[in-house]
């Protein structure tokens, strides 16, 4: 059986809440699960206590017996001290979309030339 450990969604529309489950992979995300290992409020501030409680021990058996954790679920388990941090590389992540990208170049080709124009000008009057 694979299993999971991964957030199973509760509370109402626009109020989330989550349990932290094991589950078989296999099940949907808010359907059947075996254990209950903790819950996650992100409507709370996120220097409360409250907002991530999990039962580590229940989460370290899970995690010797081959569960697998979703990323979610590793960065609370990374911010708790359970696992070790994974580094994780997204180049693409702070790059800038294809429009914003447009309008920096339109905009360094408009300084270009801004800068190009009081240069010609200066050549000129040395020529004379």
């Amino acid at each position: 059986m694979a299993m999971k450990i991964r957030l199973a969604r509760g509370g109402s529309k626009k109020r989330p809440f989550y349990r932290i489950v094991a589950a078989d992979s296999r099940m949907p995300r808010d359907g059947r699960f075996i254990e209950k290992l903790g819950t996650y409020n992100p409507l709370l501030p996120k220097d409360s206590e409250d907002r991530v409680k999990m039962d580590v021990e229940r989460v370290q058996y899970w995690l010797d017996h081959g569960a697998q954790t979703t990323d979610r679920v590793s960065r609370f388990l990374e911010a708790a001290g359970v696992i070790a941090k994974k580094e994780r590389s997204n180049p693409k992540k702070g790059t800038p979309g294809k429009a914003a990208q447009e309008r920096a170049e339109a905009k360094a080709a408009k300084a270009a030339e801004a800068t190009a124009a009081p240069a010609e000008e200066a050549a000129e009057a040395s020529a004379e």
